[in-house]
C-alpha cells in the first residue's frame, strides 16, 4: 500500500514542482530569521563604502537587513563624539524598535567609540552582537596620515596644546585623543572617551555599564598592520604605559575595576578577542577572511 500512494504523488512538475521549492524556501526563511544588522562608519567614510561587507552578510546571511547609517558622512565625521552619538542614536532608534528579537552592530574605527556611546546612555537598547571593527577604544597616540592631514603643524607629542582645549574638544579625534604623558590632562579636558570609560567621576557610570552589559557579545578586533590605530591594541582595550610600553586589556584599570563591564563579559564568556596580521586599516570592512573568521558567527 505504500508502495502505491507514492505512485500517486502528483509528478514533479508544473505548477506543483515549482510551489514545492517556494515552500521550503519560505519555511526555511521563517525558520532562519537572521537579525537585522546596523553599520556605523568611521572617520572621513561614507555609507558607500561599506558594499563589500554588506555583500559578505547578505551572502552568509541571506535576507538579512543590513543598514549603513549615512550620518556625519566624510568631513562631518569631525563633530564633537556626543553630537554623533545623539544624532546616530536617533536614526537607530526605530531599527531597534521594529526588531523583536534585537539587532546587531558592527562599528567601525571611530565609529566604534559611537556605538560604545549609543549602548551606555540607551536604557532600553536590543543590541546582541556589537562587534567593534579596529576602532580606537582606548584611545589614540601616534603620528599618522589622518593626523598629518587634521593638523599639519602638529605631532603626536604636541597635540595635546590643542586636544586639551575647549576648542579642541570640538573635534572628534581629540575627544579620544589620550597622551600617556599627560593623563592628568586628558582626565581633566577629554569630554568623551574619559567619561564614557569612567576614567573620572561620571554621576552617570553605574547606569552606563548596566546599560553597556545588556549586550550579548562583545568582539573586539584588530590587527599589528592596521597602520592607523596606535597602539593597535587599542581595538582591544590594550593602550600605552608613561613609558610608551603598551599594557593589554587584562592588566588595564578600567579591566580589573570592571569600570564598564569588560570583566564581566570576559567572566560570562561573552568578550571575543580576534586579531588578524597583514590588514591595513582601510582594509577592515573589505576584507573578506576578515569577515568570515571574526564576524560571520556572531550575525545569527
Amino acid at each position: 500500500r505504500w508502495e502505491r500512494e507514492i505512485n500517486r504523488t502528483p509528478p514533479r512538475g508544473g505548477a506543483a514542482g515549482l510551489l514545492c521549492p517556494l515552500l521550503g524556501a519560505c519555511l526555511w526563511a521563517a525558520v532562519v530569521a537572521y537579525k537585522p544588522v546596523v553599520i556605523v562608519h568611521g572617520l572621513f567614510d561614507s555609507s558607500g563604502d561599506f558594499r563589500h561587507l554588506q555583500h559578505f552578510i547578505n551572502e552568509s546571511h541571506p535576507g538579512t537587513n543590513v543598514t549603513v547609517i549615512d550620518l556625519f558622512d566624510r568631513s562631518a565625521s569631525l563633530e564633537p563624539m556626543w553630537k554623533q552619538v545623539e544624532g546616530f542614536k536617533t536614526a537607530i532608534y526605530p531599527i531597534m524598535q521594529n526588531a523583536a528579537d534585537g539587532v546587531h552592530f558592527i562599528c567601525y574605527s571611530q565609529g566604534g567609540l559611537i556605538c560604545r556611546g549609543i549602548l551606555s546612555t540607551l536604557s532600553d537598547h536590543n543590541v546582541q552582537s556589537f562587534i567593534s571593527l579596529s576602532s580606537p577604544q582606548a584611545g589614540q597616540y601616534g603620528d599618522t596620515d589622518y593626523l598629518k592631514y587634521l593638523f599639519p603643524q602638529f605631532v603626536k607629542s604636541n597635540l595635546y596644546h590643542l586636544c586639551y582645549t575647549g576648542i579642541g574638544q570640538r573635534i572628534s579625534i581629540c575627544n579620544y585623543w589620550n597622551d600617556p604623558h599627560h593623563r592628568d590632562m586628558y582626565l581633566n579636558s577629554s569630554d568623551y572617551l574619559a567619561l564614557l570609560n569612567s576614567e573620572r567621576p561620571n554621576p552617570n557610570s553605574t547606569e552606563w555599564k548596566k546599560n553597556f552589559l545588556k549586550i550579548k557579545k562583545l568582539v573586539l578586533i584588530g590587527g599589528p598592520d592596521d597602520g592607523v590605530i596606535t597602539p593597535w591594541q587599542s581595538s582591544q582595550f590594550g593602550f600605552y604605559d608613561d613609558n610608551e610600553t603598551v599594557v593589554e586589556i587584562q592588566n588595564q584599570d578600567l579591566y580589573l575595576r570592571d569600570v564598564f563591564g569588560l570583566k564581566t563579559l570576559a567572566a560570562r564568556g561573552d568578550l571575543m578577542l580576534c586579531s588578524v596580521p597583514g590588514v591595513q586599516h582601510v582594509m577592515w570592512h573589505s576584507n573578506e577572511t576578515v569577515f568570515h573568521v571574526c564576524m560571520e558567527k556572531w550575525l545569527d
